[in-house]
């Protein structure tokens, strides 16, 4: 008997394992930070938190937890989880805007090279959101 539930699309797991991934990263500095603060500079967040670091501790366990219920709701296929995935990615590119373009002015090629990589990776994971296949993933 053939089984009529359709497998995830391995895209979506892709981009859950992504959320699951910084959520855990942010949610281990932030419980080290707030069990020995000090240990770690609130910095290691910037690339996440896009200067919402410097609220301290609380702010990378709260956007952790978002992360996390992000990717666990697009393994479920939550459509909810797919329009937050979304809105996170699309606002990750604006807040990535203004780092590309000062490094482009400055002339820093490292800095624009790993500004641009996380500009690319939500784009693509903004058109991969987008798609037929996945919308109808999430439909049924």
């Amino acid at each position: 008997m053939e089984n009529s539930i359709d497998p995830r699309l391995p895209g979506i797991t892709a981009i859950a394992v992504v959320f699951l991934l910084a959520a855990t990263y942010l949610l281990a500095i932030g419980l080290t930070l707030l069990i020995s603060p000090g240990t770690f500079p609130l910095m290691l967040g910037a690339p996440l938190l896009y200067g919402l670091e410097l609220a301290g501790p609380y702010m990378f366990l709260l956007i952790g937890t978002f992360g996390v219920l992000i990717g666990s709701g697009l393994l479920r296929l939550n459509n909810w989880a797919r329009w937050t995935a979304i809105a996170a990615a699309l606002i990750g590119v604006v807040m990535l805007v203004p780092s590309v373009s000062g490094a482009v002015v400055y002339f820093d090629f490292w800095r624009l090279a790993w500004g641009g990589l996380g500009v690319m990776v939500r784009v693509a994971m903004l058109r991969y959101l987008f798609q037929e296949p996945v919308k109808n993933q999430f439909s049924k």
